[in-house]
């Protein structure tokens, strides 16, 4: 059985982040190539003149294909991370785990979000207490990402 490590359970949070960075880059290159960013003057294009709009076509489209692909990566992964934390037995820590590693949220948002008298340090310290605790009795985890 995998050991469960912050490594692994910070793939998602990667992956995640990667997917953003993706579709405002999609974003932008979809405005560049709106209608209004055109230069249309009528006159025929000379042999070697780059067609713009058609680069960017190309690039939204490759952009596209690895939104796809990294969405089923994402998925994946979600499905992994979700069986590891439905198998955690305390409350708050699975609370914890969902909302940094699935929702990913700061440390300190998780905190605020638990409320009480926790503190972005006390949050982190129930993750790595249990993954600690993992490390020692690995029957804890029953579901490996």
């Amino acid at each position: 059985m995998a050991t469960v490590t912050l490594e692994k359970l910070s793939r998602y949070y990667r992956l995640h982040i990667r997917m953003e960075q993706n579709l405002e880059t999609l974003e932008a290159l979809e405005a560049a190539v709106h209608p209004g960013a055109q230069r249309l003057t009528g006159m025929p294009h000379a042999v070697g003149v780059s067609d713009r709009i058609g680069d960017l076509a190309v690039e939204i489209a490759d952009l596209r294909r690895q939104i796809v692909m990294l969405q089923l990566e994402l998925d994946r992964e979600r499905t992994k991370l979700n069986q590891f934390i439905s198998s955690i037995d305390n409350d708050l820590t699975r609370t914890v785990f969902r909302l940094r590693f699935l929702r990913c949220l700061t440390w300190k948002e998780v905190a605020h979000i638990i409320g009480g008298r926790n503190t972005e340090t006390s949050v982190k310290k129930i993750c790595y207490r249990y993954l600690d605790a993992m490390k020692t009795c690995p029957a804890m985890g029953r579901h490996v990402p």
